[in-house]
């Protein structure tokens, strides 16, 4: 990709992070770029479409970041996509909070395919780690609110950073486990997916 799209796409990532898309304007991102309004138009046809060429770029790296890994219990497999997922986090702050904060048009159109192709790729990591093909109600409501879930730790982490990592990447895979014990008392179905969890993270302890 040519440096200067990448340098301003970088540009407007950061100003996307601390500003609803509607407050920045091309001669913002030009000027955080040592840029000319002609540059950025070179690029980008207007401002919707250099927000999402950003926005695009960011996601297509964390996804890459969350193709599965194979090994392991599904315990430690979901540990190791939460790694990879705040590795992306800390590596690139500004893309992670523009992929996720913003106003309305942040919920629609490429914008909202964009996120949601996100989630929707965490979501079907799960899934293959926990080897479960179709979801149950139940158990697909668990997991999106979980990702919903981590979405928020990110964003707050990324703010405050008063907990390490470990410690957050911890407490988020005991409260997988936890939702998935409230999801059980309601569908039996959910047993067998937080049997197999329980069993991996009992052996992980043995092995300890």
């Amino acid at each position: 990709m040519d440096r200067r799209r990448e340098e301003l796409m970088a540009a407007a990532l950061e100003l996307f992070s601390r500003h609803d898309a509607e407050d920045v304007s091309i001669d913002d991102v030009a000027t955080a770029a040592g840029a000319s309004r002609a540059l950025v138009y070179h690029y980008f046809g207007g401002k919707q479409e250099l927000y999402v060429a950003a926005l695009r770029s960011a996601a297509a790296e964390l996804e890459e970041r969350l193709r599965p890994v194979n090994g392991g219990t599904a315990l430690e497999e979901l540990a190791g996509g939460l790694t990879r997922y705040f590795d992306f986090v800390e590596d690139h702050a500004a893309g992670f909070a523009a992929l996720l904060r913003g106003g309305p048009a942040n919920r629609t159109g490429d914008v909202g395919e964009i996120v949601e192709g996100v989630r929707q790729r965490l979501f079907k990591m799960i899934m293959n780690q926990m080897h479960v093909g179709e979801p149950s109600p139940v158990l697909r409501t668990t997991l999106r609110s979980w990702i919903a879930s981590v979405e928020t730790a990110g964003l707050d982490w990324l703010e405050n950073r008063d907990i390490d990592r470990p410690t957050l990447e911890r407490l988020l895979v005991d409260q997988m486990v936890a939702l998935l014990g409230v999801a059980a008392g309601h569908d039996g179905l959910v047993n067998g997916v937080l049997m197999e969890i329980e069993q991996g993270a009992a052996g992980r302890e043995a092995d300890a």
